[in-house]
Formats: structure tokens, sequence, C-alpha cells
């Protein structure tokens, strides 16, 4: 599957520092430094491409995007791979519901999906993979499973034991009330009768009548959500790739669980080094979803004539970790601290570069810090067009210098 075509990211003559991610396994702040030799290694997980892009999804993908900005720019060459679930309950759902053709959804969601990332100047990764590209993997991995003893049937459908996986609940930490109420919440089927444990997840979906399905060894059928990344993941990046990353609405169980299916393959080996999470977009005091209705999309903003630089920078105000509300007075102001931006930068001179550059490869270094970073550059804008026109308080390269990293690091072209 093709991604989008990749901005023009502008050469900084200055290194910026080591990322320093919050790691969700552990709960504290580590440093994410690739292993020696290799490239630093992120898998995302991507869209279900049954509606358009919204703010929730673009606030995810723009954090991300932050992180191999901040990787780059420490030095380090990044691998990044994403994936799209493009055969999945809620797709075919959604077409039944409006009666299109399941493929041609995929096809035209996933296409609008690639215009937005590049409006937003997100940088593509270097694989998009499409689940159904991927059932070869996924078989494959599920015959792995099976030589190990961590997949057994329930009727025609396959499982995966989470007994197989020592490790299971360390990604989450969550005690198993908790994974039970949220396995129900977020897809599972914890009342199955026929599974071991209620926690057992589905890693092959038998052939039922009106759906799509695929030859396989096991019969015809449909891979699981979990193991779909699993093997994607496995193929692309190896084992103990340095970051998983999605929204915080996947630490448990599709973080967890696409971890178990990879380590009881691979006993003593994590599946990624270190876990992130984005928090959640709200819109009129709910998360942003489908089942609500309640979802601001980037497209529509963007066919309002709508700068999509004033939709990045309204993202980037909010920390990738945070949940928050998203307004269209927001918005506004985003738009008005743009106008700012660009009226400084018009100037040519300004208030001295250096503080700025340093502070915003700083911030995005330590945790992803995007309000931190644009504060930087409002400070900065504020000065320049507040300067008096003194030698000693102007900088000539000011502008160029600014605006350079502001669309290295930020990813706002100014």
């Amino acid at each position: 599957m093709r991604a989008w075509p990749a901005p023009d990211v502008p050469d900084l003559e200055v290194t910026g520092p080591q990322v320093v991610l919050h790691d969700t396994a552990s709960g504290e702040k580590v440093e994410v430094v690739p292993q020696a030799g290799r490239p630093a290694r992120l898998y995302a997980c991507g869209i279900t491409p049954y509606d358009a892009t919204h703010m929730g999804h673009a606030a995810t993908y723009v954090g991300w995007d932050l992180l191999v900005r901040a990787w780059r720019h420490a030095g380090h060459e990044v691998t990044y791979v994403q994936n799209v679930t493009d055969v999945d309950d809620p797709l075919l759902e959604r077409a039944t519901k409006v009666g299109t053709d399941w493929v041609q959804l995929a096809e035209r969601e996933t296409e609008l999906y690639r215009h937005d990332m590049h409006a937003l100047r997100v940088l593509p990764p270097a694989h998009l993979v499409g689940a159904v590209e991927s059932i070869p993997l996924v078989v494959e991995m599920i015959e792995r499973l099976e030589g190990t003893g961590a997949v057994y049937r329930v009727d025609d459908d396959l499982y995966y034991a989470v007994s197989a996986d020592p490790a299971f609940g360390e990604e989450s930490g969550y005690d198993r009330d908790t994974m039970l109420r949220l396995f129900g919440e977020r897809g599972g089927d914890p009342e199955r009768d026929g599974k071991q444990d209620p926690l057992d997840a589905l890693v092959w979906r038998a052939e039922r009548e009106g759906e799509p399905s695929w030859p396989s060894p096991f019969g015809p059928g449909r891979p699981g959500w979990h193991i779909e990344c699993a093997a994607i993941a496995e193929q692309h990046l190896g084992a103990a790739f340095d970051v998983q990353a999605g929204g915080s609405d996947l630490v448990f169980p599709h973080h967890e669980m696409s971890a178990g299916h990879a380590q009881a393959l691979h006993p003593g080996t994590p599946f990624a080094r270190f876990y992130t999470h984005s928090g959640m977009v709200a819109y009129d005091g709910e998360k942003m979803s489908k089942s609500r209705g309640n979802l601001v999309f980037v497209s529509a903003l963007r066919n309002s004539d709508v700068d999509p630089m004033a939709i990045r920078l309204t993202l980037l105000r909010h920390h990738v970790r945070s949940d928050w509300e998203w307004t269209d007075d927001q918005l506004w102001e985003s738009a008005d601290v743009l106008a700012r931006w660009r009226k400084a930068v018009a100037l040519g001179a300004g208030a001295p570069a250096g503080p700025v550059v340093t502070e915003v490869l700083a911030a995005l270094a330590d945790d992803l810090d995007a309000p931190r970073a644009v504060a930087a550059v409002d400070a900065w804008a504020a000065a320049t067009l507040g300067t008096d026109g003194l030698a000693d308080t102007t900088d000539a390269d000011a502008a160029s210098a600014v605006a350079r990293v502001v669309d290295a690091a930020l990813g706002v072209l100014l």
C-alpha cells in the first residue's frame, strides 16, 4: 500500500538532544536511543478506514510525526511503520449501513486520509501496510503460534491463549478486572463459551455468510485485529523495536495482545522496548467517535478554506499525551498565532534566533512537548514584532533560522 508524498523538510545546522519519552509500561520517562547499528524503529497503529480523518486521528499522527522529526534531529535514521486495518467489523458494518462495497469504502477513505496527512505535512511512514495485503504474514504467524501450543479452536475460530506469554499484563499494568471490562468494551468477547480464558483473543475468524474471507490452512476466514499488527511489525521492524505508539484506548487490549502474540514466539524478548500513547480529543463534551456522531473532520475544514497549518498548530498547542476538547475558538486563535508568526518572519531581521532554535529542539526531545516549543516561537515573534531596531537586539538572519526550525521540527510552514 502506498503512503503519501513526503513534504520537503529543511536541514538544520544544529543537532537536537536525544529523545526522552514517557513509557506507558514503566510509567517513567526514558531516553529512547536506538540500538547500536540500527535505525530508530517506530510502529504506530493506523486507521480503520470507514470514515474520514477526524481531529483525534490527526492529533495522534501529528504527535508521532514529532517523534520521527525529533529522532532525525538527534542524528538517527528512522524506520516508521503504520498499518491500515482495511478489513474489520466497523468497516464492514459501515459499508452495509450505507449500501456500498466495503473495498471501495476502504480505498476511498484511505485515499482521503493520505490527502489529510499530506496537507498537515505529516512525514509518511516508510511502510504503510494494509491488513488485507498482510494476510499471508498473519497466516504464517498463526501457524507458528499453533506450533507452540498458543492457539486453539473454538468451533471454527482460532484463539490465542494469553497464558502463552509470561509477560502478559506488563505493558498495561492493569488488574484482571480492568482487563475484563476493557476487553468487553473494546471489541473482545469475554463471554464466549468454549474459551480457555475469557481474555483469550481471536486470531482467525472463520468465514461467516456475507463477510469477506480468504483461504488458509485453518479454513476460509479473516484475521483478528491484534495479530494483524503483530505480524506487520515483526515483518518490517523485527523483535524488540523501539516504540509502539497509538491512542490511549489501544493500551488494552490491542497493544497488550499484539505484544503477547509476538512474545509467545520469542520468549524473553519484548515486542517493543517502549510504549507511548496519545490522549483523546473530545468535542461537545465527549470523546470524538463515529458512534457519538461528534466528529470534526480534517477534510471538512480543508474544504472550507481553513489553512491546514492553522489546524496543525491547534493540535501542537496541546501535548500529544493530554486529553483535551476541540473548539472552533481554538482554531481561530491558532490562525491568529500563525498570522503573527508569519508577520514576524516577513520582517527578515528579528530577535536572536539561537535561543528559540535550541528551545524548540529541546522541548520536542523532552517527551514531545509541543506546547513548550510553540510558546518559544510565540515569544520570539512577540519580541521581534516589538523590536526597536537597535543593532544589538536584532539578528539579521533570524527570520530564516526560525522559519527553518518551525518547519523542520514542528512541521508548520511559514
